[in-house]
C-alpha cells in the first residue's frame, strides 16, 4: 500500500517511514497507510510557512473568508464519505462521525465570517491632538498538534481561526488517527489554499511534535491532549517565551438531585458518560446523586445501559463504538480491576464477542464510589463512570468541586435556585443544566480552569485571544 505522504510547501512529501492504521471495529481492516516525519520534516515545514507568512498574513480578508467558505462547503459536501473514514478510523458511531465533519464544515463557515469582521478601536488619547488606533495582527508560524478523539471538529477549530487571522500553520495530528487531517489539509489545498500556508507533518508526539515546540521560529502551539503531555508542552514553551494554549483533562461531574426528573437525567448522564465510547475530555466521569434518588437512579441506570447496543462503528443499531486502540483498551481495563480493587461494585465492564474483532467494551459503573478513589480522581477516557452519594446539594457540590480538573460540570434538577446555585459555584469553564456535559456549540468559548486548561479559550470570537495579538499605534493630528 503506498503510504499518503505529508504535505509540505502544497506538494506531497516523504519522511522517514509509515504506518498502517487499523479499524477499531474490525481488525483486520486496514483504513490507511500514512507517511511518519521527523525533526527534518518539521523544519521544512517551518522553513514552507515562514516563506508564506508575509503574503497571508497580509492578504486580503475577503481572500481568506472566501478560502475559508469554500472549504467549509467541502466539508459539508463531502461528510459521507469523511464521515466513514472517520468512523473506520476512531471508532465513533456513523451519526456521530458524520455530525463530527459537519461541525468542521460549521465551524469553518464561521470563521470565515470572522475574517470580516476582525475588530478593533480608535480612541482618543489624554494628550490633545493625538488619536489611538487599537488593532489586532497574525501571530506568525503556529504549531496545531491535535488530539485522536475528535480526528476533524478539533483540527478544523484550531486550523480555521488560525488561518482567519493570517497565520500559517504546521499540523500534527495523533499518529493512531491522520487520515481525516489529511483529507482535510487536501481539501484546503484543492480550495486555493497558497502553498506553505497549511503543512501536514505526521508522526510520533515525541519527534513531530517535540521539534515543533523546540523550532524558534515556532510562535506559538495549540496543543489538545493529555494532561502529563499538556504540562510538559507548557513548561517547554514558557523556557522558549512560545505562546501556548492547552486543553487537557477533565474529571467531569454530573450532579443529580433528588427532585431530577429521571426521563431528562438518565438519558443525559449516559450520553455524557458512555456516547463516543467515553472518549471526550467533556465526558462526565463522575455521577454524584443524592441519597433520595440514588436507588431508582442507579435502577433506571443499569435498565437503559442494558438497551444500549455496543458493535460496529458502521452498523445502523450500534449506539456506542468500540475504544479507539489496544492501548487504551488496557487501560480502561486496568481502571475496571481498579475500581474492584478500591472497593466500588462494579456494574457492566465487560468485554463483548462481536462478528467482527475489535475493542468492544460495555459501560461500567462503579456504584458505591468515593471520590476519594483513584477512580474517582483520575481521568479514564473510557465508558466508565462512578456512581458517588451525596447528602444534598451542598454536599453534591463541594464534592463536584473536590478534583484539580475543572473542564464542565452539570446538574439535573427541577429547581431553578438549585441550579442556578450551582452555575455559579461550580468551579468549571462550562456549565450544563439538565444536559449532557459533553457536546458544546462551535459558536461559543471551549475551555476550562485548573488542570483542564491553560491558555486562552478556542472557538467563537474568543479564538481571537490566541491566534492574534495586540497592536496599538498613536499617531499625532495636529
Amino acid at each position: 500500500m503506498t503510504p499518503l505522504s505529508n504535505i509540505v510547501d502544497g506538494v506531497a512529501t516523504p519522511g522517514q517511514g509509515q504506518r498502517v492504521t487499523y479499524n477499531p471495529s474490525n481488525l483486520d481492516e486496514v483504513v490507511g497507510c500514512y507517511t511518519q516525519g521527523g525533526a527534518e520534516d518539521v523544519a521544512a515545514a517551518v522553513d514552507a510557512a515562514q516563506r508564506a507568512l508575509p503574503s497571508w498574513s497580509t492578504a486580503s480578508p475577503q481572500i481568506r473568508h472566501d478560502l475559508l467558505l469554500r472549504v467549509g462547503a467541502r466539508l459539508l459536501a463531502e461528510r459521507e464519505e469523511i464521515g466513514r473514514l472517520l468512523s473506520r478510523e476512531e471508532g465513533k458511531t456513523l451519526a456521530e462521525g458524520l455530525a463530527e465533519v459537519s461541525r468542521a464544515g460549521q465551524i469553518f463557515q464561521f470563521f470565515a465570517g470572522e475574517c470580516l469582521r476582525p475588530g478593533g478601536q480608535l480612541l482618543p488619547s489624554v494628550r490633545p491632538s493625538v488619536d489611538i488606533e487599537i488593532t489586532r495582527e497574525p501571530v506568525g508560524v503556529i504549531g496545531l498538534i491535535t488530539p485522536w478523539n475528535f480526528p476533524i471538529a478539533i483540527p478544523a477549530w484550531k486550523l480555521a481561526p488560525a488561518l482567519a487571522w493570517g497565520n500559517c500553520v504546521v499540523i500534527k495530528p495523533a499518529d493512531i488517527v491522520p487520515g481525516c487531517v489529511h483529507a482535510l489539509v487536501r481539501i484546503l489545498h484543492e480550495e486555493g489554499c497558497p502553498p506553505g500556508v497549511v503543512n501536514l507533518v505526521m508522526g510520533r508526539g515525541s519527534e513531530v511534535g517535540q521539534a515543533l515546540v523546540d523550532h524558534p521560529a515556532v510562535s506559538a502551539i495549540s496543543f489538545t491532549g493529555s494532561e502529563g503531555v499538556g504540562r510538559r508542552l507548557i513548561a517547554a514553551c514558557g523556557a522558549g517565551l512560545k505562546r501556548v494554549q492547552a486543553e487537557m483533562g477533565g474529571k467531569n461531574p454530573m450532579v443529580v438531585l433528588d427532585d431530577a426528573d429521571l426521563d431528562v437525567a438518565v438519558p443525559a448522564c449516559i450520553n455524557a458518560a458512555f456516547f463516543s465510547t467515553g472518549q471526550r475530555c467533556t465526558a462526565a466521569s463522575r455521577f454524584i446523586v443524592t441519597r433520595g434518588i440514588y436507588d431508582a437512579f442507579v435502577a433506571r441506570m443499569k435498565a437503559d445501559l442494558s438497551r444500549q447496543f455496543v458493535g460496529n462503528a458502521l452498523d445502523p443499531a450500534t449506539t456506542i463504538g468500540p475504544v479507539a486502540s489496544s492501548s487504551q483498551l488496557q487501560s480502561d481495563l486496568d481502571y475496571i480491576a481498579l475500581a474492584r480493587e478500591e472497593g466500588a461494585a462494579v456494574w457492566g465492564g465487560e468485554l463483548l464477542d462481536r462478528p467482527d474483532r475489535g475493542y468492544y467494551l460495555f459501560p461500567a459503573l462503579f456504584l458505591d464510589a468515593r471520590n476519594t478513589m483513584r477512580v474517582a480522581r483520575e481521568e479514564i477516557f473510557g465508558p466508565c463512570a462512578a456512581v458517588i452519594i451525596a447528602d444534598d446539594f451542598d454536599h453534591a457540590l463541594t464534592l463536584a468541586n473536590d478534583t484539580e480538573f475543572g473542564l464542565s460540570a452539570g446538574i439535573c434538577t427541577t429547581s431553578l435556585k438549585a441550579a442556578s446555585a450551582f452555575r455559579k459555584s461550580v468551579k468549571a469553564g462550562m456549565v450544563m443544566v439538565n444536559l449532557p456535559t459533553a457536546g458544546v456549540d462551535y459558536h461559543v468559548p471551549f475551555g476550562g480552569r485548573n488542570a483542564s486548561s491553560f491558555g486562552s479559550r478556542e472557538q467563537g470570537r474568543h479564538a481571537a485571544e490566541f491566534y492574534s495579538q495586540i497592536k496599538t499605534s498613536y499617531v499625532f493630528c495636529g
